[in-house]
């Protein structure tokens, strides 16, 4: 993974912390979301982020170089079970609110749209 896409996934994270806060600041006091269930929706997207970007980067892209493309793919359907699995978990055994959940776990697409839209500006296109 070149230097430049660390960047952006880094910078992806911020925005989502940053917009993650904001809702919290903004929306808790008038008791619109469930703080709790709004931060472990973006805890959970920003993990699950971060290990799929940098997961394919570590373990895909050597695999794929060594003809274990399968392999690499196994370990990448593994992730993705683990964490329905988890998710799963979190609702049925936790008190969640699943509107404030969802919130949170949007934000981190929402971050990605204001990065490519910042990239896009300062590119000029």
């Amino acid at each position: 993974m070149g230097a430049e896409s660390k960047k952006t996934i880094l910078r992806i994270e911020l925005w989502h912390v940053v917009m993650l806060l904001a809702l919290l600041v903004t929306l808790t006091p008038g008791k619109f979301v469930e703080p709790t269930s709004l931060l472990i929706g973006g805890l959970f997207m920003g993990i699950n982020f971060l290990l799929l970007s940098y997961g394919v980067a570590w373990v895909l892209t050597p695999l794929a170089g060594k003809g274990r493309v399968k392999a690499g793919v196994g370990l990448l359907i593994l992730k993705i079970a683990i964490f329905l699995a988890l998710l799963a978990a979190l609702f049925f055994h936790v008190q969640v609110d699943a509107l404030s959940f969802a919130l949170g776990f949007s934000t981190l697409l929402l971050a990605i749209l204001v990065e490519t839209l910042r990239t896009r500006l300062k590119l000029g296109m």
